[in-house]
């Protein structure tokens, strides 16, 4: 008796989503939907109709695994048929976290992966990346036509981008694991790239996965005031992503900021961060005597200011320290 119940409900739905954009009770659906959806608002609805949300758009959109899987086989539908938002039905169940629906869809043939919407230029793998939906991302990256670097066009943040400032180290391993994926681009806003956002934020397991690729730059500055991943991970204080980015050889320790001159090593001297401390001294490369623009004073003086006895000492240790460098 119940399965005759689901199978009535179901020849019920499709006939209402085949026609779906003729029927009342579909645009009170929408309506409805439009002021209680998830995070992103779907403006699929307006007072003229549904401006191209299809009957597969709303099963899809709503999670309706049974309804989408009878509706591909009753008629022949443009599966990549978009919205007034420019979102495909393969892009609403990204942004809406239905895995299920993800892998029908993804079986058939002619469905494109990587069509933009309208609004932000974000592909359905930007999508899930940003809805944390590490199932769904993963069954993305298994096609091999899959675009894995394309940006949104509101701030140039790629799939990989958002996954590192948003901690979602398990989607940066996935997207990392994929031959092709590019892992300096910047966004658009302030010229932050993926290692940026994870030393920034302190997401040492990130940071560790982006640094054991050949091709990361590890001292790509912002463009606001030219801090890199390095000089974040000593003002903040993570000793762990300071040691990691040192590993490696092409890391610059030198590198001040703009705004005030501060090198990593005088915000760790500041700080009285007595472990970044050390490991930045046993860069050959390094300079303990860069004075900041704003008061010319050394990582030295700094230290001895704040009263970080075990700094003071470090850093007297060098041969090429100046004890005496005035300051402002």
């Amino acid at each position: 008796m119940g399965r005759e119940k689901t199978d009535s409900l179901t020849t019920l739905a499709l006939r209402l989503l085949i026609g779906f954009e003729q029927h009342i009770s579909s645009q009170l659906l929408l309506r409805h939907s439009n002021n209680c959806s998830s995070w992103v608002e779907p403006w699929f609805y307006s007072g003229r109709g549904s401006c191209g949300f299809t009957g597969l758009h709303g099963a899809a959109f709503l999670g309706f695994r049974e309804i989408v899987a009878a509706l591909l086989t009753t008629k022949e539908w443009n599966i990549n048929a978009t919205d007034a938002t420019g979102r495909t039905a393969l892009a609403w169940v990204a942004v809406e976290g239905h895995e299920d629906i993800v892998k029908i869809l993804l079986q058939l043939k002619d469905v494109n992966p990587n069509v933009a919407d309208a609004k932000s230029g974000r592909t359905p793998l930007w999508w899930a990346t940003g809805n944390r939906c590490d199932g769904i991302v993963k069954l993305l990256l298994e096609r091999e036509d899959v675009d894995l670097n394309t940006p949104d066009t509101l701030h140039g943040r790629t799939p990989l981008w958002w996954a590192a400032e948003g901690r979602r180290e398990g989607i940066v391993k996935l997207l990392l694991e994929r031959e092709g994926v590019d892992s300096n681009t910047p966004d658009t806003l302030y010229g932050r790239t993926p290692l940026w956002w994870a030393a920034e934020g302190g997401h040492e397991g990130i940071v560790k996965l982006l640094l054991e690729r050949d091709d990361i730059n590890p001292n790509s500055p912002d463009t606001l005031y030219c801090r890199t991943p390095l000089w974040w991970a000593a003002q903040r204080g993570y000793e762990g992503i300071v040691r990691l980015l040192l590993e490696r050889e092409d890391t610059d320790p030198n590198t001040p900021d703009t705004l005030y001159g501060r090198t990593p090593l005088w915000w760790a001297g500041q700080r009285g961060s007595v472990g970044a401390v050390r490991l930045l001294l046993e860069r050959d490369d390094i300079n303990p005597n860069t004075a900041d623009t704003r008061y010319g004073r050394t990582p030295l003086l700094w230290a001895v200011e704040g009263g970080h006895g075990a700094v003071v000492r470090l850093l007297l240790e060098r041969e090429d320290i100046n004890p005496d460098a005035p300051g402002l």
